[in-house]
């Protein structure tokens, strides 16, 4: 499993100026919370610094947060006593889930941000998905999201540089992402991402990450849902689009 604990510091540079604020976050997802029942329990797992669980737990949820990032995890719990709500943190990869939390649990359970392609291989991210798959109630829901690896990998190796400056918390950063694509897709891939703050005196601090990633084929995440008991109820994979969304069903 990756960390991200280098970058967790400045990770805020990565989010979307659309879904900064925890009530933003929250808010691109209202079709699917529309679906849960009032008082509900979700988890949102592989939570970052915490802008959904916050924005969840801010819309009267009763919300858990894991990550396998210990700095993630300190920043979720830092987040949700600055708007003062209450958030479950707890730090914990995939497979250590029912560890923590017992069957049957959650409402909902997120796995957002597009990570699931750190599992290690088909067999990884198959236990990953039984862990989360495990802990949803009978009807309850996993949303993933992700991006479209098939995009991704046409592609090839290259180097992504931001074409303007981002900036967060009165600084200005340029974000620059390496992806090393491997020959075939069951190999290991690595993703480089790094942030270069800008200061008004024209410094520069960068800080960095090289990240291990398993991509997969929209068919092959179809396929590993029902493996683990999960009904696609939506989908938005398209091969032209970026990213997509899919919810499943606990049958």
């Amino acid at each position: 499993m990756t960390s991200y604990d280098a970058i967790a510091e400045v990770y805020e540079w990565l989010i979307s100026d659309a879904k900064l604020t925890p009530a933003e976050f929250a808010a691109s997802f209202d079709d699917v919370l529309g679906l849960l029942p009032p008082n509900a329990h979700v988890l949102d797992c592989s939570c970052g610094t915490g802008q959904l669980a916050v924005g969840l737990a801010g819309l009267g949820m009763r919300v858990a947060a894991t990550d396998a990032s210990e700095a993630m995890v300190r920043r979720t719990a830092a987040l949700s006593e600055e708007f003062g709500v209450s958030v479950r943190t707890v730090r914990a990869d995939w497979r250590e889930l029912p560890d923590h939390f017992e069957d049957s649990t959650f409402d909902m359970v997120f796995c957002v941000g597009n990570s699931l392609h750190h599992a290690e291989g088909a067999r990884g991210r198959v236990a990953a998905l039984e862990s989360m798959s495990r802990l949803l109630s009978r009807g309850g829901r996993l949303v993933l999201t992700s991006r479209t690896w098939e995009l991704v990998r046409a592609r090839g190796s290259r180097l992504d540089i931001s074409d303007r400056l981002v900036r967060r918390n009165g600084r200005d950063a340029v974000v620059v992402y390496r992806w090393d694509i491997a020959p075939n897709w069951e190999d290991e891939h690595h993703i480089e991402i790094a942030i270069a703050q800008v200061d008004p005196a024209g410094s520069v601090l960068a800080r960095s990450e090289l990240l291990s990633s398993w991509p997969y084929r929209y068919e092959e995440l179809e396929a590993e849902l029902r493996r683990v008991g999960l009904r696609t109820e939506l989908s938005t994979f398209d091969l032209e689009a970026e990213n997509y969304m899919v919810v499943a069903s606990k049958v």
